[in-house]
């Protein structure tokens, strides 16, 4: 046999060994289809073991049931007392080495929280709040305190939110600068527990965060507190820590620009109770703007007739009180892109809500229209004398007024320069079909409510299922509420107590130590059905006392 043709055959034998070990190999892999895997790394050995006294070791090694990862071990770990030189952490198969870089202090119990750090590799669950705790002296420190963390906004437990706690001391220089020592997470129940405590005084907060570096640094961060130390000689318990959102101290413009229509768009950081805009710079330009706050005065809109000129100087006002002024600047030789567009208050299905009117509203404030070129249908029928007025409070909203009927059809229908903006733009032709809702899916609801004290002020909210709120309303007396025309389905109530009677609720403040105004949730949940007129009694309950914590 020619030796090409061995060879030829050993390679063809040779790729087919080759081939059908690796296909071999590749069949040994993880079962598919059965359950999740939710169980975190599990801790087999600790060397030295956890809560060793006399402690003299150079590093920790800690054995765990299966691969994992160290996630940010840098700022997620946290070490009491500090050390001044880092530890050094390397993963080796299925261990974890913790190198001691510093010396330790005499008669000292050290505590590694090792918080979310600590995840498997294939699901990436967390070995949650896992704690390695020495002592270099005789005695380990062994007090705790625990709790509970309920979230003011909704009035449930809050999961994943840090618990943490400062000396008393050094509570000024370290909380909201400074990642704290002593931390908790707490689980799906909201509790917690701090543990391996040294005697003394302590300040405690907790945080629901979004950055996790475990420092109060953004408004938009839930924040709780207690407004008195916790003197620590024994263990403590029952602790009650209430989420809330703080409302800025200082106003701030957090956006601000040119839309690509020439509007100028403003976001606050905070709403204003009666906000006002005055244009300073250019001389003249304050007489023709046309500003449009949002419902929650937390923005605006601000339009100008004239766009000849290069930069803006706008001062903002609260309560009459000038509180800030902003500086925008168009870009060279901008060009602003328009056209004519309309909103309604129309749901998704098209529907308008039956017994209202049709309300449209423009992008940009509308200076004239030609109800000549507007038409109504009704089924296949215009309507004659359509009545069309001008919203007063606001240049870019159109009322149209008719008397809707059920099970027709409708289209309003515009024609080419039916309505011009106060650009001098005018639209092309478009329409909008809808029909009317059907009553049945809309019901009333009346709260017969009564207050434990007529002395005081309470804020009533009615929330739906996504607690969102749809009518405020603050009263000092036993009275009914009415919810007229509401869409069936459920909904709840939320009392604010009103103590300052400024009829808004107020927010807390950490740094003065103040808390929001208390809530109450009703615990009824009220089924709206459809056609139906309902009434229910509301018993708003005395305002609780501040619960103490127990030791």
């Amino acid at each position: 046999m020619p030796t090409y043709s061995i060879l030829k055959i050993s390679s063809y034998y040779f790729t087919t060994f080759a081939l059908l070990l690796l296909i071999g190999c590749a069949s040994i892999q993880r079962p598919q289809g059965g359950p999740r895997d939710r169980t975190p790394p599990k801790i087999l050995k600790a060397t030295p073991e956890n809560k060793t006294r006399r402690f003299s070791a150079k590093q920790i090694q800690i054995d765990f049931d299966e691969y994992f990862k160290l996630n940010n071990p840098y700022t997620e770990v946290s070490i009491s007392p500090a050390f001044e030189k880092q530890p050094e952490y390397v993963t080796k198969g299925q261990s974890l080495i913790i190198k001691l870089n510093d010396s330790l202090l005499k008669n000292t119990t050290y505590v590694f929280n090792f918080g979310k750090s600590i995840a498997d590799v294939n699901e990436s669950n967390e070995l949650k709040n896992f704690t390695y705790v020495f002592s270099t002296g005789d005695q380990i420190d062994s007090l705790s305190i625990s709790g509970k963390v309920n979230n003011t906004l909704t009035s449930q437990p809050e999961k994943e939110t840090t618990v943490m706690i400062f000396p008393a001391a050094k509570d000024t220089a370290m909380f909201g600068k400074k990642k704290p020592s002593y931390f908790a997470t707490t689980d799906s129940s909201g509790n917690f527990s701090l543990n391996n405590l040294h005697e003394g005084e302590y300040t405690i907060y907790a945080l629901k965060e979004q950055s996790g570096d475990k420092i109060y640094n953004s408004d938009n961060e839930l924040i709780a507190f207690l407004d008195k130390p916790i003197t620590l000689k024994g263990d403590v318990s029952n602790v009650q820590l209430n989420l809330f959102k703080q409302a800025p101290e200082k106003f701030r413009v957090t956006t601000k620009r040119f839309d690509n229509d020439g509007k100028v768009s403003l976001i606050f950081n905070k709403p204003l109770n009666k906000p006002s805009l005055k244009v300073n710079f250019p001389a003249g330009l304050d007489a023709q703007k046309i500003v449009d706050f949002t419902k929650t005065r937390d923005s605006a809109l601000v339009f100008f007739r004239n766009m000849e000129f290069d930069s803006l100087s706008i001062a903002i006002a609260d309560d009459g009180k000038f509180i800030d002024t902003i500086a925008l600047r168009k870009g060279k030789n901008e060009a602003f892109k328009r056209n004519v567009t309309l909103g309604y208050n129309i749901n998704i299905d098209n529907r308008l809500r039956p017994g209202t009117d049709l309300i449209l509203t423009a992008n940009l404030p509308l200076e004239s229209y030609d109800i000549s070129k507007i038409k109504l249908r009704e089924d296949s029928n215009t309507v004659n004398n359509l009545s069309i007025v001008k919203d007063p409070s606001n240049q870019r909203k159109l009322i149209v007024k008719y008397r809707w009927k059920q099970n027709t059809r409708y289209e309003l229908q515009f024609a080419d320069e039916a309505l011009t903006n106060i650009y001098g733009d005018k639209n092309k032709e478009f329409n909008k079909r809808f029909n009317i809702d059907k009553p049945e899916n809309y019901g009333t609801l009346t709260l017969k409510v009564t207050v434990p004290d007529t002395s005081k002020s309470y804020i009533v909210e009615i929330q739906n299922e996504k607690k969102a709120t749809l009518q405020t309303d603050v009263i000092t007396k036993n009275t009914s509420i009415v919810y007229r025309n509401f869409f069936t389905g459920k909904y709840t109530i939320k009392v604010t107590y009103d103590a300052n009677k400024n009829k808004k609720a107020d927010s807390g403040n950490v740094r003065l130590k103040q808390y929001p105004e208390k809530t109450w949730f009703s615990d009824k949940e009220l089924t709206l059905r459809p056609n139906w007129e309902m009434e229910e009694p509301l018993v708003i309950p005395k305002e609780e006392a501040d619960a103490k914590p127990t030791q």
